[in-house]
């Protein structure tokens, strides 16, 4: 497994094959080299990423793995023949069995993101990423009550990540405020977000990590200090228990676990498709 290539080869932008393959992968043991092929959408193209993949299989003195998602039948033929890894179609094992099933055709369509201009969904994502990035870190205060979440905790919790997640993901509109020692001093939740405090979901982490993270950034002060972790912290769950608002911990937690957590809480309807 160590020494094995996975590719991911797509005529869209592989994204699809890379998302799902990791996720078979991820159930065996071993790192294997990932390779992305995307756009291959032509006959040329098929060879010449066959190619690769055979010369690879060469070297390795093992069969690649080639996780694929060609809609082209025309350049799947050409994968399919040519390509001596293990190939393993992932819209034919899905799709031909439902177009059986539902008695239609599929569209087809070559990529998640055909047609974006015409696609009201993909705008509402692209507005949610600039108004995430324009709420990162506290930065405004403005438009708040547009927001569809508000992340708080203390600073380096993993509430940058989450946000744009959300955003990037789900369409989510969501801006992230951190907790400063001026506020954990008045023992409330900054007044800026009091308005907007049914918005509010907290994030918390073991002060142990949040110590060594910061210690990445600034090693050696107060601010990675473990003592001072330990007090914001404690102080920060106290806020948040005392204002109602539901928080959970990001320490042994993906920001897709997180995200779909907090989806849950305040957006059930995002997880219906």
């Amino acid at each position: 497994m160590p020494n094995r290539t996975v590719y991911f080869v797509s005529d869209g932008t592989g994204i699809t094959a890379e998302t799902f393959g990791n996720s078979i992968m991820a159930q065996f043991p071993g790192k294997p080299r990932h390779v992305r092929r995307p756009f291959v959408d032509t006959a040329e193209k098929a060879y010449e990423v066959c190619r690769e993949i055979n010369e690879m299989g060469e070297r390795e003195g093992q069969r690649a793995i080639v996780f694929a998602t060609l809609v082209n039948r025309e350049v799947l033929a050409i994968v399919r023949e040519h390509c001596r890894g293990k190939v393993l179609d992932m819209f034919g094992t899905f799709i031909e069995p439902l177009e059986e099933e539902f008695g239609v055709k599929s569209n087809h369509r070559v990529g998640r993101f055909s047609d974006v201009a015409k696609s009201q969904e993909y705008h509402d994502r692209i507005e949610a990423i600039n108004f995430s990035l324009a709420h990162d870190d506290g930065q405004s205060a403005r438009n708040l009550d547009a927001a569809d979440v508000i992340l708080v905790g203390v600073s380096r919790c993993g509430k940058t990540p989450t946000s744009l997640y959300l955003a990037m993901q789900h369409g989510i509109k969501a801006a992230n405020y951190p907790l400063i020692p001026e506020d954990f001093e008045r023992g409330k939740i900054p007044s800026s977000l009091a308005p907007h405090q049914r918005k509010c979901f907290g994030l918390t982490i073991d002060p142990d990590r949040l110590s060594q993270i910061r210690n990445e950034r600034r090693p050696g002060s107060k601010y990675a200090d473990l003592m001072n972790c330990r007090y914001e912290v404690n102080e920060a769950e106290t806020m948040m228990k005392r204002a109602g608002i539901s928080w959970l911990s990001s320490t042994h937690k993906s920001i897709e676990e997180i995200a779909t957590t907090i989806l849950n809480d305040i957006r059930p309807d995002r997880l219906i498709y």
